[in-house]
Order: structure tokens, then C-alpha cells, then sequence
């Protein structure tokens, strides 16, 4: 999933050879799972048609103030409205025309009004010939648009529509997608970290085909892994048996089975990272012997010996350094009380408290409420919410407390 899923994005489109690329920069805007707009200059249609725009869009095209309706009656495009709908806009082509009319505030179309209204970051990437771009006056106005907070996406070298070799040529469609993630990625208050996540259930086998195990779905713990990657960390999801599939090149999952391989996983990973956020349902016994063949149905009650497995908890409280260390405590009675000695006792820095009283929370639901207790002994309740929600709650008390 890319950063720019469920953003709402303005494209602003200009009169140059390279307005054809937009439409393919469009269908890479949706792909990324964005909201598309487009507003076109009068000339830009000259390039590329309204009707190609409109129909990977999903959306109007606008171009104009106002739209023509049957009969006298005109539609009035707001400009204003346009201009806080967007969480971004982008520019592109960007003409030597269109950057001196951004960079002196020249309103003279409704993209020049629609920009001058803009409330979010705005990025623009110029196109024009090799003389053009090398001119003086093209310099000044990205130097004035950029002291404005605009965000230049530079050209590229190559063959310009002229035939001449040089800068000038807007950047490829797949380029100025991956230039705006990252430069996304680097204002959110995780990029640069890494954080561990652990989720789901651990099997721990009886015989070839039996199990040890519990109701966890993984759930809770993928639904933080995608939190943490849209706050823009680097996450490593080690995640048990789990239906739960994610999608982003922030994370990577780790499978495994038993508790054995989840702690081996763990301390593999742990020493390399910012923030651990330990949410799997680990087992707390396995057989002590696993049957090399399947036990057979011969008797009318079966004793298994148990032993316990490893507390991976208790050992990274042991071995933390600078790591923020997170643990979840599910609880069916004295809750606060059980969750705060297990927060004290493994040496944690948070730890998220889940009560199986609690109507809507729990294994394999869709929403979860929850209680968090700092090191400082901080008790903060949270109400039932979905499980997206609960991870969110989770990833911002956690920013707050390592920004503290």
C-alpha cells in the first residue's frame, strides 16, 4: 500500500508537449489508491483531451469558472473548494509560462486561481525546451516558488521535443509518484525507524497433525504494522499462523509456527530496532514430547505433559538498550492490576491493556477497546473503536511518549 492511499490529489495540467504523460500519471495515481482531480489549462487541452483525463480520473475535468449547462444556466467550478479539497497538488507539466504566473501570482485561469488557493503542499515539475529551462527568468521563478514552500520536482536529461539533447524533459510519470512517497515519507514522525511488530497465534505441536493453539487472527497486530508503516517507519511484522495478508513495501512479514521459532525471530530482529510492539498471542506451555506419528484414538482420555515455552517478553525487557519496548496484557480479572505488575516486571515502556469483559473486544473481532498504562504508571482508556482505529491510538501514544 503506498502513503498516498486515500489521499485526495489535485492535478494541475499546462500547455506543453508533455501533457500526454499525464495520463498515465493519473492511472498511477489511482493505482497508489488516490483520489483524482484535474484541472486543465484552455491551451493544455491542445495536448492531451479532457474526455481521456475525466475517464481515468473518475472525476469532471475542470478547466473554466463556469461550465455551460442545457438552457441559460451555468455551473459555477470553485476554485476555493478545489483548493481545500486536496491534500496535495501537483503541477505537471509545469511551463516556463505557467511557473512565472505561480511565482509573481499572475490569476489569469482557474488552475492559477485554484493554486492560489491552495491549502496543501503543492509540487510542480517543469517541461519546456533546453534554452527555455537554462533561462535566467525560469531560475528565478523555481527559486521563488520553492522560498514559498512549493516543492520542485526537477526535469530530466534526454531528448526534447525540439530534437536538442539537455534538461527540461519532465520527469517520467513513475518517477514524480515515487519522488512525492518519499518525500511524504520523510515528514512522517516515524521515517527513519525501525520497529518490530509481532502478531497472530503460535501452534505448538502435539503430533504430525495436532496442535496447541488459541483464537488469535493476527489482526490487531497486522492493523499496527500498517500504522506504523503509513507513520512512515520500516516495520518487521513476525507474525504467527494468520489469515491477514498486508501490502506495503514499508513492511516486511516473517512467518513462523511455534513460540520457539517466534523468539528466535524476535531477538534475530530486536537488536536492530527503534520500537517493539509485542501483539502475538504467544503460548505459554507446548508438549513437552511431540509424537513423531499421529496418536491414534485408543483410549478415552489423553494426557499431554506441558512445559513452558520461552517468555519473549521478559527477555527483551532483559536486553533492552534503546529500544521503546510495548507489551499487550488480555485480562480477565483485577485487569489494571495484572497489566501494571506485568509492566513492571518485564521492564516494559507501555503496555496495552485488553479485557475479555469488554463487549466488542477480544480474538477475532473486528474492533477492540483498550486501556494503556505507561512506565510512569499513566492510565489512558480508550472506548471500543475498530481495530484500524486501536492501532493508530496505539502508534500516536507511542510517537508522543518517545518525543517526550
Amino acid at each position: 500500500m503506498s502513503v498516498l492511499s486515500g489521499k485526495n490529489i489535485l492535478l494541475g495540467v499546462t500547455a506543453g508537449i508533455a501533457a500526454y504523460k499525464t495520463a498515465h500519471l493519473v492511472r498511477l495515481f489511482i493505482k497508489a489508491g488516490a483520489q483524482v482531480k484535474v484541472v486543465m489549462t484552455p491551451a493544455s487541452k491542445d495536448f492531451v483531451t479532457p474526455l481521456t483525463l475525466s475517464t481515468l480520473s473518475k472525476n469532471p475535468v475542470y478547466s473554466t469558472f463556469f461550465e455551460k449547462n442545457e438552457g441559460e444556466n451555468e455551473e459555477w467550478n470553485s476554485h476555493v473548494e478545489l483548493g481545500i479539497w486536496a491534500d496535495l497538488m501537483v503541477i505537471a507539466p509545469a511551463t516556463a509560462n505557467t511557473l512565472s504566473k505561480m511565482a509573481n501570482g499572475v490569476c489569469d485561469n482557474l488552475l492559477m486561481a485554484t493554486y492560489l488557493s491552495a491549502k496543501s503542499k503543492v509540487y510542480f515539475a517543469p517541461a519546456m525546451d533546453l534554452d527555455m529551462y537554462l533561462h535566467p527568468t525560469t531560475a528565478k521563478s523555481i527559486e521563488k516558488l520553492q522560498s514559498f514552500g512549493n516543492i520542485f520536482i526537477p526535469p530530466n536529461t534526454g531528448e526534447l521535443a525540439s530534437g536538442l539533447v539537455g534538461e527540461g524533459r519532465m520527469e517520467e510519470p513513475e518517477n514524480i509518484v515515487s519522488f512525492i512517497e518519499n518525500e511524504i515519507i520523510k515528514g512522517l514522525p516515524l521515517y527513519g525507524k525501525k520497529v518490530l511488530i509481532t502478531a497472530g497465534p503460535t501452534y505448538e505441536s502435539i503430533d504430525p497433525v495436532r496442535f496447541i493453539g488459541n483464537h488469535s487472527s493476527g489482526k490487531m497486530g497486522f492493523e499496527l504494522a500498517k500504522s506504523a508503516a503509513n507513520l512512515g517507519a520500516e516495520v518487521y511484522l513476525i507474525s504467527g499462523p494468520s489469515n491477514e495478508t498486508v501490502s506495503n513495501n514499508l513492511i516486511q512479514r516473517i512467518n513462523v509456527i511455534t513460540a520457539e521459532e517466534m523468539y528466535v525471530a524476535v531477538h534475530e530482529y530486536y537488536k536492530n530496532v527503534s520500537i517493539a510492539v509485542l501483539a502475538a498471542a504467544v503460548a505459554d506451555y507446548k508438549p513437552k514430547v511431540i509424537e513423531t506419528k499421529k496418536i491414534k484414538k485408543s483410549t478415552d482420555s489423553l494426557q499431554l505433559e506441558l512445559v513452558k515455552t520461552k517468555d519473549i517478553l521478559a527477555s527483551l525487557g532483559k536486553e533492552k538498550k534503546q529500544q521503546y519496548l510495548v507489551g499487550f496484557a488480555l485480562e480477565t480479572d483485577n485487569e489494571i492490576e495484572n497489566a501494571i505488575s506485568k509492566l513492571v516486571s518485564k521492564n516494559l515502556d507501555l503496555i496495552v491493556l485488553n479485557s475479555l469483559q469488554d463487549k466488542g473486544a477480544g480474538f477475532k473481532k473486528l474492533t477492540n477497546k483498550i486501556t494503556i498504562i505507561d512506565k510512569f504508571k499513566k492510565i489512558t482508556e480508550f472506548s471500543l473503536k475498530s481495530k484500524t482505529e486501536v492501532a493508530s491510538d496505539i502508534l500516536n501514544e507511542i510517537v508522543k511518549n518517545i518525543n517526550a
